[in-house]
């Protein structure tokens, strides 16, 4: 079967797969606007030549800022759409800035969620897709998980409490403005939080207790007062716009299995907007203390300038200690007990073994199946954006590596799919609707 019906097959399961253009460097939206032309026909026609195929826009503050003050590049790329039978569904609204050829490192968190620059950025990302999506489908837009918690560390009781207000009560102004955008426009636009290592949230513990503890308080009175809601109605509005992106990456560095992680976060409410689809960097760490130094001249070569690459330590305990950095990190490999590091560097999604090294490709093949078995959200995302700052000898042709990234996951995709439906189960539930 060709890689064009694969994905023929999968976007007809109700799913839409991407890429997340925050790969390709450039902050303007002609380069952005370039990029798109670059990459995304030639893509198209290898995979999809038959059916409409999405896009994973990524626009920074200065492109949307373009895009809005000069409508007619807006409707000019509406037209482009059309013409190439291209369609955004999903937008990554995490990095504000810069993303690329510079030392992005924590500021990839600047301006946080504290901020009204965060949220002016945020809504203008909304209006531009609620311009582009196609009718009747929902739009997603990943963001950054409130802010960065290494900026707190000196900060009060007081202090911390203040800056989770800050950001619940800008997050509340944003779901009036979702809320207010889909009864104008029809478009239901959810906001995808992004979980991360030092994240202000990094993992499904986290992320509940903030809805509970934050969101909904202040939400629901707030949107009440303002859009004249019951309680009920104000309480599915933030279910509604503010939902979670599961980056697969960043819950394995958070030692976190996927269907327990799926299970209490659909225990509490918490939908998933989107999934991104990527890979963390793994590695065991044998008992014995001396050889660790070759795996440690190994991993330095992934130890770059440009983004932060976190590291959690899992030791023979289970325990876990977690690395701001790959550089700090590599001072402690010698650590007797350490059994596994993972890395927060997205690898490539198609190979699990890199110089002796492994990844996590695991977890991203355990949630493709688990999206046979539980629809959890219409939105796919390959996020695998470290193709400039890869070791050299990892370093492949662009487009190649982005159609190998897709090919990947469509081929598990349909190898999930077509077990579940050869299952005991499957075949039951069939005889009974047919019957």
């Amino acid at each position: 079967m060709s890689h064009k019906t694969h994905l023929i097959m999968f976007l007809d399961d109700g799913y839409h797969l991407t890429y997340c253009t925050n790969i390709h460097p450039g902050e303007s939206w002609d380069e952005a606007f370039q990029n798109l032309k670059t990459y995304f026909p030639p893509l198209k026609a290898k995979l999809s030549s038959q059916k409409p195929f999405g896009i994973g826009l990524r626009l920074s503050n200065r492109a949307s800022e373009e895009l809005m003050v000069q409508p007619d590049r807006l409707q000019e790329f509406k037209i482009w759409l059309q013409e190439q039978e291209l369609y955004v569904f999903t937008m990554n609204g995490f990095p504000y800035g810069s993303f690329h050829n510079q030392s992005v490192k924590d500021q990839v968190h600047s301006p946080d969620w504290t901020t009204t620059e965060r949220l002016d950025y945020t809504v203008r990302l909304a209006r531009i897709l609620a311009e582009l999506l196609p009718e009747g489908m929902e739009g997603g837009i990943s963001t950054s998980p409130l802010s960065y918690k290494p900026w707190l560390l000196e900060a009060d009781d007081q202090k911390v409490k203040s800056i989770y207000n800050q950001c619940t009560n800008h997050l509340v102004e944003l779901t009036e403005e979702l809320a207010r955008l889909k009864q104008a426009t029809g478009k239901s636009i959810h906001i995808d939080i992004e979980p991360e290592p030092d994240g202000l949230l990094e993992n499904s513990k986290e992320v509940i207790n903030y809805y509970q503890e934050w969101l909904v308080p202040i939400g629901v009175p707030h949107l009440q007062e303002k859009l004249s809601l019951t309680k009920e109605e104000a309480r599915e509005a933030i279910y509604e716009h503010l939902q979670l992106c599961y980056d697969v990456c960043h819950f394995a560095l958070a030692y976190e299995k996927p269907a327990e992680a799926f299970a209490k976060l659909k225990h509490a409410g918490i939908r998933i907007g989107k999934i991104q689809l990527s890979a963390a960097l793994k590695t065991l760490l044998p008992e014995d203390i001396e050889t660790r130094a070759d795996i440690a001249e190994t991993m330095a070569t992934f130890a770059e300038d440009t983004y932060l690459h976190q590291v959690v330590e899992k030791n023979i305990d289970g325990e876990l200690t977690q690395y701001p950095d790959l550089t700090f990190a590599l001072q402690h490999i010698r650590k007797p007990n350490a059994v596994e590091w993972r890395t927060h560097f997205h690898v490539p999604l198609f190979t699990q073994e890199y110089n002796g090294l492994q990844s996590t490709q695991e977890d991203v093949a355990e949630v493709l199946r688990l999206l046979q078995q539980h629809h959890m959200t219409q939105h796919l995302e390959v996020e695998t954006y470290t193709w400039d700052v890869l070791p050299q000898d990892l370093k492949k042709d662009l487009s190649l590596s982005i159609q190998r990234e897709l090919e990947w996951v469509i081929e598990h995709i349909n190898k999930y799919k077509h077990a579940e439906n050869g299952s005991p189960e499957h075949r039951r539930a069939h005889e009974v609707t047919n019957r």
